[in-house]
């Protein structure tokens, strides 16, 4: 299949063409303002689906949003009429276009002249007004507030909320992107006259903002936000995408001693924490219990033998486990247990508590196994 991707260097464009180029039974024509009148009648020859993503939002002069957004759509859609194209067409528009600015004047009339020619030449016309869109690759400093929140956060920069109480409707690009490939599959979304993006989220700027803001802390206190699903897990991940080049990485403390380290990774208030232990030959740790908190161990390298027993008991349970064959070892409650380093080289666990540790209620009683 041969589609045509207009504003292919946009924001939208950029996450659009690297999910359909996972598809290579598709031929993908780009075309944004480096290309040509001529690019443009070449690829609306053949081209079976067209999504028109190109647009003007942010013009030096205010004549410009109907030039970009209502005059190119124009000459796009006689390109198509020259070649005798009914291939369908899909186009972003704005729930802006429900306004009278100049924006959302030229919205509206980019909309109106497809929906003339899908009617005129009886093709299918997919036009979607969307919200606030947001994702990885949007400019900062634009027009997203999100995009610019996210940037300047993720860079030790300021932001300006200047009305927390604002409520925003909310569209993830990987949803858009999601709906676009089901409309190019005659799948869409149809609601009236218009197709919509179906997973639409609703918070205020202020929540925004403020959830935005408590993700660095994250790599200080290791308290890792709730960004499993839903709009913190996008949001999550769009605050990623703009970490400088250089900030990739940060450090942990490492409690270093004789015996080896232990080191602190991940800490969550629902799901508990994670830490690294390391081993030295020879040596024992643990040796105490819990009443409530319960563990798990995964030795990830090195070998070990992990022992317990019932605090009421004599007998000694044991466990060999090593790194060449990953075994996780559950650590159940009022056992006193401990590990140790039975190799000849450090040994590695993974160690996760199903509670954060807190010094004030630390359930750990020492008894030797």
């Amino acid at each position: 299949m041969k589609v045509l991707v207009t504003g292919a260097n946009g924001f939208v464009g950029q996450n659009l063409i690297a999910t359909l180029r996972l598809h290579p039974e598709i031929e993908i024509y780009t075309y944004d303002l480096d290309n040509t009148a001529e690019d443009l009648h070449a690829f609306t020859q053949d081209c079976e689906f067209v999504f028109h993503l190109a647009g003007v939002n942010r013009p030096e002069n205010p004549e410009e949003f109907m030039t970009g957004n209502f005059g190119f759509t124009t000459q796009l859609l006689e390109a198509l009429q020259i070649h005798g194209n009914k291939a369908p067409i899909l186009i972003t528009s704005s729930i802006q276009a429900e306004l009278e600015n100049d924006y959302g004047k030229s919205k509206r009339a980019g909309e109106q002249v497809v929906f003339d020619y899908a009617t005129q030449v009886g093709t299918q016309a997919y036009v979607y007004r969307l919200p606030n869109v947001f994702g990885k690759w949007c400019r900062p400093n634009y027009n997203s507030a999100i995009a610019t929140f996210c940037y300047n956060i993720a860079n030790g920069l300021s932001i300006q909320v200047n009305n927390r109480d604002h409520v925003m409707n909310l569209v993830y690009i990987d949803d858009v992107v999601a709906a676009f490939i089901a409309a190019m599959n005659g799948q869409a979304i149809m609601a009236e006259q218009f197709t919509s993006v179906p997973e639409v989220s609703t918070l205020t700027l202020g929540e925004i903002a403020d959830l935005i803001a408590s993700f660095p802390t994250s790599r200080q206190n290791l308290q890792t936000p709730f960004v499993g699903v839903g709009v913190e897990k996008q949001l999550y991940s769009t605050y990623l995408s703009y970490l400088p080049h250089d900030q990739f990485a940060y450090d942990l403390k490492m409690n270093v001693d004789n015996r080896g380290s232990f080191t602190e990774f991940l800490k969550t208030p629902e799901r508990g924490q994670v830490s690294i232990n390391v081993s030295k030959p020879g040596i024992t740790k643990g040796n105490h219990w819990h009443h409530t908190k319960t563990e798990k161990f995964l030795v990830v390298s090195g070998e070990a033998l992990i022992q317990f027993r019932q605090i009421n008991s004599q007998e000694i349970i044991e466990y060999r486990v090593n790194g060449d064959q990953l075994r996780v070892v559950d650590i159940p409650t009022g056992y006193t247990h401990n590990i140790i380093n039975v190799g000849t080289t450090d040994l590695v666990t993974v160690m996760w508590a199903n509670e954060a540790f807190d010094p004030q209620r630390p359930d750990t009683f020492f008894l030797e196994v």
